[in-house]
This record gives C-alpha cells, structure tokens and sequence, in this order.
C-alpha cells in the first residue's frame, strides 16, 4: 500500500452544522480515486463525525469493495471506557457499525500517561492481544499524545505493540510540549513502525501566513501549502502511513497526485519549512486542530474549536468583521466563550495540551467585548 492514509474524521457534510451528516456520496467517490490511485489504508474511530463514521465504513467501504481490496484501521476509545466490559461492548458495536468481521489495524485511541493507568487497570492490551488471537485483529497499537518518556515506559512495558500513531508535522517537529521528534525517535528506538496523524496539524499548515507562503511558492509553484506537510512525514524512514484527514474531493486529488510518485524532501525544502516555522510562530495564534475532542463533554455546550478558528481568522485579517458576526451567529445556539466554568475537562483530553480555558478568555475578549 501507498504512504497515504484516507482520515475519515472531517469528511464532507451534507450540513456544516451537523457532524453526522456525512455526504456519503462524496465520500465514495473520494474513496474511488483513492483506491484507484493505489492507496488501501483507511482510518476512522468510535466517536469521529458524532459516532457515525464507522457507519459511514459501512457504506463506503463494506458494500462496496472486497474485504482484501483495502485495510481498515479504528480504535477502542480510552477516554470512554470505566469497566472491563465496557472495552467488548463497544468493540462488538464497532464490528456491526462497520459491516466488518475483523480490523486490519486496531488501536488503543489517545494513549497518554493519566490514562495508562486506566490501560492497565483493565488490561485493555490484553484484551486486543485477545482478539487478536481470535482473529478479530490483524495488528495492534496505539495512539499516543504525550511526552518521549512516557511513550518508552509504555513501549518497554508492551513490546507486542505493533505500531504506534504519533502527532508528527514539521510545526510540532521541535515542539517542547508534543515532542514530535523525540517520540519519533522512541518509537524507532523500540523498532515500532509510525502511523502519523495531524501532518496538516488540523489545516494550520495549509492555510499559510502570506509571507510562509511566499516563501514556498518560490521553491515550488504547484505544490500546495498541505502537500509540503505530507511529504515532510512522508519523508521519514520508518513511517508506515501518514494520514490525512481529507474533506473535500479537491483534497483528494491533489493528496493522491503528488503522493503516488512521491520523492523524499531534500535538504533546501526542509531549510525552507524550519523557516516557515519561525513565521508561523510570530503570528501568535491558537493551534487547535479542530478534532472536537473538547465538545462532547463541555457542560456549557460552548463551540471550542469553532471559536479558535474564528479567533485565528480574525487575527489574520483584524478589518474583517465576518469572524464576529459568524462568533454570534453561534453563540446562539451554543455557550459563549465567556460561559467556560473552568471545570478542565477540555483540557484533560486536549492532544495538543491546550490551555484552553485561557484561550477562551483571549476569545471572550476579541469577541464579546465591543
């Protein structure tokens, strides 16, 4: 299989408002080139789209295709999980959603340091070596958004890990707090093939700053601003897979174009990003990549990352007005940002580890205070 990976977490929409209305139609479509390109890999998980992706691989992928035509990827979401049980209940109703009788790739999703605790205290590895066994599980691993250290414990600890998904993009490369690098090069270390999520870091990367943009242009014309991240990832010897969270049948042809006779950047293309970087910085903004982790659980029902990219958009352009006007157009239907009752449970399940409460704030300020 090709290094790209179809993300089935921001898929098109029938309504911009309404997370499970998938244009299904659309999605096969998106489906069909990226088969046809040479690509296998799909990815979705328990709660991406409001809990309806995985229905989505029912019709898209399921109805349509022969079972050793593609590679199904999900994932047994931790931060839902409180007893044993808990892990075959959903991992039964992941199986009927999908229409599938096993999982090529299946993951522990958004394995952290806090929430290892809970991976051992129910035996969650146990349980997908189990399926495994059954037959259920082609290969096993997990997803993971915390620091190098802790991704080495877990590694040392559970060897029968297969793989591991990693945050990996060239803004996060050097990161301090997502270690991009560093549990990169754990995870080679461990001798772990990589699965890497977020190369667009939620679409930052491929909505530029003029002058980054500038920039790139200059060394190549046609490639888009997204291409440059995926190939960034794509460059790495022991990736296996880089995911993108494609939206739009646009997405999909100029992914699979470039990836399917993809060369490795060279030196002056990444001098070229490390220099993006430093521009990308001096824009001060929020880098929420928008996976809506953050909503489900918010008691004030407040749009967090609707919010942030309302907050970036305006201070990009600080004369346009539409970011405020479209900021109370959802403050409508949803808390305002200055409703935030600091409870932290946006922040307990953050991958970027976010201050988001303080975020909301600077937001409250930029659009509630007129």
């Amino acid at each position: 299989m090709g290094k790209l990976g179809f993300g089935l977490m921001r898929l098109p929409l029938l309504d911009p408002k309404n997370e499970k209305s998938i244009d299904k139609e659309q999605v096969c479509q998106m489906a069909d080139v990226f088969k046809e390109r040479g690509f296998t890999y799909f990815d979705t998980a328990y709660m991406y789209h409001d809990h309806e992706s995985e229905r989505a691989v029912k019709e898209v992928l399921a109805k349509r295709y022969e079972r050793d035509s593609y590679t199904l990827a999900t994932k047994l979401p931790l931060f839902q999980l409180k007893e044993e049980e808990d892990m075959e209940r959903i991992f039964n109703e992941q199986l009927e959603k999908t229409g599938m009788e096993y999982f090529d790739y299946y993951l522990l999703h958004a394995m952290s340091g806090d929430r290892y605790e809970l991976v051992q205290r129910l035996d969650a590895f146990g349980f997908i070596a189990r399926k495994k066994a059954e037959g259920k599980i082609r290969h096993i691993g997990f997803s993971f958004h915390d620091k190098a250290d802790v991704l080495d414990r877990i590694l040392n600890d559970h060897p029968e890990a297969e793989f591991v998904q990693l945050q990996l993009n060239y803004l996060d490369w050097d990161d301090p707090k997502v270690q991009s690098r560093k549990c990169y090069e754990t995870a080679v270390k461990h001798g772990k093939k990589v699965v890497v999520m977020e190369p667009v870091k939620g679409g930052t990367l491929a909505k530029l700053p003029p002058k980054a943009e500038k920039l790139l242009r200059e060394l190549h014309p046609d490639w888009s601003n997204a291409s440059w991240a995926i190939r960034f990832a794509a460059s790495l010897e022991n990736v296996m897979i880089v995911l993108s969270g494609m939206s739009s049948m646009e997405q999909m042809l100029d992914n699979s174009g470039y990836m399917q006779d993809m060369e490795p950047l060279n030196e002056t293309e990444k001098k070229a990003l490390a220099e993006v970087v430093d521009i990308i910085h001096e824009a001060a903004k929020i880098p929420c990549t928008a996976c809506r982790y953050c909503v489900e659980g918010c008691p004030m029902n407040i749009a967090i990352p609707d919010y942030f990219a309302l907050y970036n958009a305006k201070v990009d352009n600080s004369e346009d007005t539409a970011p405020k006007e479209r900021y109370a157009e959802l403050a409508k239907d949803h808390g305002k940002a200055s409703d935030c009752v600091e409870c932290g449970q946006c922040e307990g399940v953050c991958p970027q580890q976010l201050q988001v409460t303080h975020y909301l704030k600077e937001t409250a300020k930029l659009f509630e205070n007129s």
